[in-house]
């Protein structure tokens, strides 16, 4: 890929402020465009080059989206800017640890198949992670030949956000696909997720990605195998960038009461109005919550996803903290030891 201007790697205003004078004169700007385990894919104008971790470890913790400043030079890792937003969940298994998706992007495309991937409550989930990370999320509903009535998973996912915008694509039809171009134009960055197999990688392409390697689709559930576990930045016709992710199985939030809070605002509204404060809105007497699922205002589904979104995240919020608190601890006893170690040799000495 070749890229002639910062602007055509997605570079802003809010990262260009982040540098001092010698920093723009000594420092070489890259973004990171892939994770390859031990080494890492960086773009920056007219190059690209790949890095051991072990150069860039000074930067911290990086994913596909950063933007990196490095020794123009050496190619050593000086710090990593300020992201502009992340997309992270709770990393896959019992661990408590969080899992950056992607950084500094515009624009998440939430893809669902009108099949049997089609599920509001996943919608739910990646639509939370949009908003708490502060990204505009488009939902894109794919292989609606396979549906008996595409229009009704259209209408359902028009209901879950105020203002959310819904497109019904053909994933292989390009003129289809190009109602998605307005989010896709130069100095802009979008990211597709979505479970195996709903077409990602056959939107990603006709949007303009090179072609990226799936495996088939099971028809008995239609769900696929994603062959690629490396997310990657990829060049778009309309001037663009997209990155590409795996299908995520599990996808558990941690850290994301506000974009919970935001996806739901209509529950929070109407639990301002309970008779009690602390009210669980199952069976509480005086809820409004549950007059509203009466009345037939409010989906008892609905509700019941926001009360599981709302649990998970607290619970692995407060694992993240523990464990951070855990590190920090350790961090300090290490530099007590290595202090007391440099007082013992002084006294030698």
């Amino acid at each position: 890929m070749d890229f002639e201007t910062p602007h055509d790697l997605g570079w802003k205003r809010c990262f260009e402020q982040q540098l001092s004078i010698s920093e723009m004169q000594d420092c070489l700007v890259a973004r990171v465009g892939s994770h390859l385990g031990s080494q890492v894919l960086v773009l920056s104008v007219n190059a690209e080059m790949t890095l051991p971790i072990s150069l860039i470890e000074s930067c911290g913790e990086v994913t596909v989206g950063d933007w990196l400043l490095l020794n123009a030079t050496t190619h050593r890792g000086v710090r990593r800017l300020e992201r502009d937003s992340l997309i992270a969940r709770k990393a896959a298994g019992e661990q408590a640890k969080s899992q950056p998706i992607a950084a500094n992007i515009d624009t998440l495309f939430i893809v669902s198949s009108c099949n049997h991937d089609f599920n509001l409550s996943r919608l739910e989930r990646y639509l939370a992670l949009a908003s708490e990370a502060q990204v505009t999320p488009i939902v894109v509903l794919t292989k609606s030949d396979l549906a008996e009535d595409a229009e009704l998973p259209r209408q359902q996912a028009t209901q879950l956000k105020s203002g959310l915008i819904v497109e019904l694509v053909d994933a292989r039809d390009s003129q289809q696909t190009s109602v998605l171009s307005d989010w896709c134009r130069i100095n802009q960055t979008v990211a597709i997720v979505g479970s195996s197999g709903v077409g990602k990688s056959t939107l990603a392409m006709s949007l303009g990605a090179e072609t990226l390697k799936t495996q088939g689709i099971r028809e008995d559930d239609s769900k696929g195998r994603h062959t690629t576990t490396a997310r990657s930045i990829h060049r778009l016709n309309s001037g663009g960038l997209l990155i590409d992710t795996p299908g995520m199985r599990e996808l558990q939030l941690a850290d994301c009461e506000e974009g919970v809070s935001e996806v739901f605002d209509e529950i929070i509204e109407l639990a301002q109005f309970c008779r009690f404060r602390n009210c669980n809105h199952n069976g509480d007497p005086g809820c409004v919550v549950q007059e509203a699922i009466e009345r037939g205002d409010l989906s008892a589904r609905r509700l019941k996803n926001y009360l599981k979104l709302q649990s998970e995240q607290a619970r692995n919020s407060q694992s993240l903290r523990e464990r951070r608190q855990q590190s920090r601890k350790l961090g300090k006893f290490y530099k007590s030891v290595q202090a007391s170690k440099q007082r013992y040799q002084n006294y030698d000495e």
